[in-house]
């Protein structure tokens, strides 16, 4: 007897008959198992007809934002990058010349800003540093590639497109 569950097994010491032998209990056992898995319902998910639903707080690519006018919101500060615990980001300032201003919000913006996918981590530390609410992490899944470059995404790969306002007459 055990002490510290008061629980006994006592083993049997039978011999074992002949359909025991022949594990003839064991393969309708298995068999019960298997034929009562084929009715349950499916685990899989047909993946580009149907979506498997996500957690709300899912993070995925990341995006670059604009403005309500179609300005990039992004002005280069730096603190996503120092944020990054996998060191993904890399940026380069630029001052932003006359003319310019239908495209960049302040006098500085982003003119190289770099992920690398395969360093991120997708910890939402960028999303969260960024005082300008200038890059966030989408509900997007990051496709598969087979090559190396292909995961350092870069500043026209992240950002919105911009949509133009047509005015209907």
């Amino acid at each position: 007897m055990d002490k510290l569950t008061n629980k006994s097994v006592q083993v049997n010491r039978n011999p074992m008959t002949l359909a025991e032998k022949a594990y003839l209990p064991a393969l309708a056992k298995g068999l019960s198992i298997t034929l009562g898995h084929v009715f349950k319902k499916k685990a899989t998910v047909r993946y580009p007809e149907e979506k498997r639903p996500f957690s709300p707080v899912f993070r995925g690519l990341h995006i670059l934002n604009r403005d309500e006018e179609g300005r990039e919101r992004c002005t280069a500060c730096g603190l996503c990058a120092l944020a990054c615990p996998a060191e993904a980001i890399t940026m380069e300032a630029a001052e932003r010349k006359a003319g310019e201003e239908n495209l960049y919000r302040e006098e500085k913006y982003a003119a190289k800003y770099e992920i690398n996918m395969l360093r991120c981590i997708f910890c939402g530390y960028c999303e969260e540093a960024c005082p300008k609410d200038a890059v966030y992490l989408s509900e997007t899944v990051m496709p598969a590639n087979y090559s190396r470059k292909s995961f350092i995404y870069k500043k026209d790969d992240l950002l919105i497109p911009t949509t133009k306002k047509t005015e209907t007459k």
